[in-house]
């Protein structure tokens, strides 16, 4: 099932707890031996690669009261453990696990970080 946005802008977009947009890698044709794909074979594929857009902020850990100790400054604000990807990053994932997007005509993938298999790197490459 995919959900189709309508134009706005992607650096709007607000990733909530530990979610991933993902904008997935074109799909081969054809197979390292020459061999042309059919339609809907890499759609039936378990694992996809593509590259990390847009990270949410991770995963939230409650604010600890202290109520023994009243002189500490008292915030309700969330902290978060972050995430391992970053954008840019090609990652391996699960394709069962993420809910496909249209947005300007361009399919993106958004799914929680347990779903991600593998990161690969490349700091030079964005640089």
């Amino acid at each position: 099932m995919s959900i189709e946005i309508g134009q706005q802008n992607l650096n709007k977009f607000i990733l909530v707890g530990d979610r991933v947009l993902i904008k997935p890698k074109t799909p081969h044709e054809k197979t390292k031996t020459g061999l042309y794909l059919p339609p809907g074979v890499q759609e039936r594929e378990v694992i996809q690669t593509g590259y990390v857009v847009k990270v949410g902020p991770g995963y939230p850990i409650p604010a600890i009261n202290d109520v023994d100790e009243p002189w500490k400054d008292k915030s309700d604000e969330v902290k978060y453990v972050p995430l391992q990807p970053k954008v840019g990053d090609e990652a391996v994932y699960l394709q069962k696990s993420g809910w496909e997007i249209e947005f300007s005509n361009e399919k993106y993938v958004i799914v929680p970080h347990s779903a991600i298999l593998m990161l690969i790197r490349d700091d030079g490459l964005f640089t």
